[in-house]
């Protein structure tokens, strides 16, 4: 038995200080100084939570996220906003005002993640943001670094260095409280609206990255939505094979819905009555329309309009496939739409104008039957046009309205809001990086001349120079290069280039699969060369970075493909063979001492990169794309041959576009107001000369005749070059082939995308002539071989002004 006294007749031992008064009532107790109210060591009462409908909340989350921050929140968000808020902050979520901080810390929270401008409940980014929210509240309200802060003031006015921002996801350097709508998509360059520049950012190279393909930013297309998605499952080398149907089905989404949104493509408000009437003064006269493969069953003899892959059947027979079916496709007496302006080859997204023909006997029932979905369809599509689906410019995908020349650009529509390739958006960043490139980069002296012999005069600091394959196996090349380096040497200092491209193949055979007769060691000895010769120009490894990219003949991956196709794509070449050249840069960085690198803020770097990859230069004001591959002779070997136009038939096809009047009213003809003739494009060579301005390709008018030949009226050499140019940026992609022609890795496919279109791509296509060819606005170049084909002692290369245009330049060595 507990012999334990209870605690109201146990004796309290009270220390009496002497000078203290005795108690008034010594009877009971009543101690000297009476107890306080309440025990501070006491536990804090916790908050009752309460059921909380969305609805409730929705007024004062609309207020918060759309109203402030331009954000939309589904209704999936907004029910676990409300669960969250009722469970933490219970009855007074309204009255102290805690919903209304969790809502902006929230808020602010996902825009720093760059979630997107759709807030949704089922993302990982918002359960992560309400589980650090979740271990940061006390009592209803948030603790720790926020403590203190009034009500509506956000996390991001904290100590920077304190780790509760790094696990929200905030950027931990120079935070200041910023608007809501500058905000967004601006965690890859940590530019804050209202912070001064200051001296470390006055070398431009502080705002250039280097992108690669494996660490770009995986998108997809959500149909649903209308809106491009960041894919959060972790990407593999070895994926499920459902992948690769997800890879077709991004590429073509993306494409249908940038066809959608042409003008010839958008059905008209006028009423039909008046359409007839408005079709000879209207620029756009008939609205085109799309038909799924799958819709054509049951409509023998009818006239469509397909868009779709081209597939080869097991047969052997060409097909067109799309997201509802496939059918055999006949294009015998198939016209291209302009003529001779595009390749076609098997595994490009096409436009097909033409007639549906029903057979009894088919090759399409044979495989699958004539149900017409989720396989083949019986009959065969006979086609009359061809076209490439037309592309669009970079200043409609993004939403920018107004000239170039503007100082501050209107944002309209599109996915400006949207950071492709994480360095920020055009919404949120690109105003402030255009200001900030106007006072860093200034404009070239007008004055100065394109001549070799005088381009030293007035140099920018804004240009890429381009030198293209450098087979190091060549003594020659070496020495090409050095004569080259030696020119932009002789600059005067705080003019060099901010960057220097030098492609592959690093070596004229697969010398890890025993192309060379050294194999590894040879091919480590080439790079130590390499490492030498940039050595002796240690003032242009200072100030400018140089981007290496790999070719097919280059290691790891072209010890098993022996210089075959490898898969894109590819990563950099590995860093064992290219220690020397590290060396070689540390060694120059080093004896730059520290007033260089206070002076110009960036140490030189040099830069292995993936094929492709990307440089960005001023957040998404400047985008050029690096890729290395021979892809026109792959499409010349994979192409499919068109019947020719003659002129007779052109002229006719002329006059029935002409025609008033339409016999056939579901008859369509492809856009070729929205595909421009090769004769619209910019061209730029060696042998123009003269200052250039960056001007758009001009559209051509009504006027013009449906078909355009162009092949006697261009050189050969430009010709090919705007063929090239206009399937690749068509496209949108830069492998447009089979798989067993060009694999590619299904998880990184969206890297291959070219949609917005760039500022500028550099292709490095040894087996097409050199160039420099501008179409819709992205300015594509390609350097061929450092080494000039039939002519001895001649080095060739590219210097490209950034967003304007490049030029072929030459020298003698």
């Amino acid at each position: 038995m507990d012999k334990t006294p209870a605690p109201i007749f146990r004796r309290k031992n009270i220390h009496i200080p002497s000078s203290a008064l005795p108690s008034s009532s010594p009877s009971f107790a009543t101690p000297v100084h009476p107890l306080k109210p309440f025990n501070v060591n006491a536990p804090k009462a916790g908050i009752l939570p309460i059921i909380l409908p969305p609805a409730t909340l929705r007024p004062l989350a609309f207020r918060t996220f759309t109203k402030k921050h331009s954000l939309t929140l589904t209704s999936s968000a907004l029910q676990e906003l409300a669960s969250f808020i009722g469970r933490h902050c219970g009855s007074g979520w309204r009255e102290d005002g805690l919903a209304e901080r969790v809502l902006e810390e929230a808020a602010r929270s996902w825009k720093n993640r760059n979630g997107g401008a759709i807030v949704d409940g089922t993302s990982k980014e918002l359960h992560e943001i309400l589980k650090t929210l979740e271990g940061n509240m006390s009592g209803g309200k948030l603790v720790g670094p926020a403590r203190g802060l009034p009500r509506g003031d956000s996390m991001l006015d904290v100590n920077p260095g304190d780790s509760f921002n790094t696990r929200l996801g905030l950027r931990p350097t120079g935070l200041i409280r910023e608007d809501s709508n500058t905000s967004f998509g601006m965690s890859g360059l940590g530019v804050q609206e209202g912070e001064q520049e200051d001296d470390e950012t006055n070398d431009p190279r502080g705002w250039l990255r280097v992108i690669d393909a494996f660490e770009q930013p995986r998108l997809y297309y959500n149909l649903g939505k209308k809106h491009f998605e960041r894919d959060t499952t972790k990407p593999s080398l070895l994926p499920q094979a459902s992948h690769k149907t997800a890879t077709f089905r991004s590429r073509y989404h993306v494409i249908h819905q940038r066809l959608l949104r042409n003008e010839s493509f958008q059905a008209s408000t006028v009423s039909s009555s008046r359409s007839r009437e408005l079709q000879r003064t209207s620029s756009n006269p008939q609205t085109l329309k799309l038909t799924p493969i799958a819709n054509m069953l049951g409509r023998h003899g009818s006239n469509h309009m397909l868009l779709g892959q081209l597939n080869i059947l097991p047969t052997g027979e060409l097909a067109i496939s799309d997201l509802t079916g496939t059918i055999m496709l006949d294009l015998k007496q198939a016209i291209a739409i302009p003529e001779d302006s595009a390749w076609f080859c098997p595994g490009m997204i096409v436009l097909v104008d033409g007639v549906y023909e029903e057979e009894d006997e088919s090759v399409g029932k044979g495989l699958s039957g004539s149900s017409g979905v989720g396989g083949t369809l019986g009959g065969r599509f006979q086609g009359f046009f061809i076209g490439q689906p037309p592309c669009e410019k970079r200043k409609a995908t993004l939403g920018i309205t107004g000239p170039e020349e503007t100082a501050d650009h209107t944002i309209g529509g599109g996915f400006g809001w949207i950071d492709f390739l994480g360095v920020g958006s055009e919404r949120a960043v690109g105003q402030k990086m255009r200001r900030l490139e106007r006072r860093l980069l200034a404009p070239p002296p007008a004055s100065s001349s394109l001549d070799d012999d005088a381009g030293a005069v007035g140099p920018s600091r804004g240009r890429a120079v381009v030198i293209g394959e450098l087979n190091l196996d060549q003594p020659r090349a070496l020495q090409a290069l050095r004569k080259i380096l030696a020119l932009y040497a002789a600059e005067p200092e705080g003019c060099a280039p901010v960057t220097f491209v030098l492609a592959g193949n690093f070596t004229q055979q697969a010398v890890l699969a025993r192309g060379g007769s050294g194999g590894s060691i040879e091919y480590k000895e080439y790079f130590d060369a390499l490492a030498s010769t940039l050595a002796d120009f240690p003032t242009l490894l200072q100030a400018s970075t140089f981007v290496f990219v790999p070719g097919d003949n280059d290691g790891w991956v072209s010890s098993f493909t022996a210089g075959a196709s490898a898969p894109l794509p590819r990563k950099p070449v590995p860093d064992m063979f290219t220690s020397r050249i590290r060396r070689a840069f540390a060694t120059a960085n080093a004896e730059a001492g520290g007033s260089t690198a206070a002076h110009h803020g960036v140490q030189g770097s040099a830069v292995w990169a993936s094929n492709p990859s990307r440089i960005s230069l001023f957040g998404p004001n400047h985008e050029l794309v690096l890729f290395r591959d021979d892809i026109s002779a792959r499409l010349r070997r994979t192409s499919v041959r068109l019947k020719k136009q003659s002129g007779g038939a052109a002229a006719a096809i002329a006059e029935e576009q002409d025609a008033t009047t339409d016999p056939n009213p579901d008859a369509q003809t492809l856009p070729d107001e929205d595909v421009p003739a090769p004769d619209s494009m910019d061209v730029d060579n060696d042998d123009a000369a003269g200052p250039r301005s960056h001007q758009p390709p001009p559209q051509p008018t009504q006027e013009e005749p449906t078909v355009t030949t162009t092949t006697t009226s261009l050189p050969q050499d430009v010709h090919s070059a705007q063929k090239l140019v206009k399937t690749l940026l068509d496209q949108g992609y830069l492998s447009p082939f089979r798989t067993a022609a060009r694999p590619v890795h299904w998880d990184f496919a969206s890297a291959l995308h070219l949609y917005p279109l760039p500022t500028a791509m550099v292709l490095v296509d040894a087996s097409a002539p050199p160039f420099c060819v501008t179409y819709e606005g992205c300015h594509v170049m390609n350097p061929g071989t450092v080494l000039v084909p039939g002519k001895k002692g001649v080095g060739r290369w590219i210097e490209y002004e950034m967003g304007q245009l490049g030029r072929l330049r030459e020298c003698t060595f």
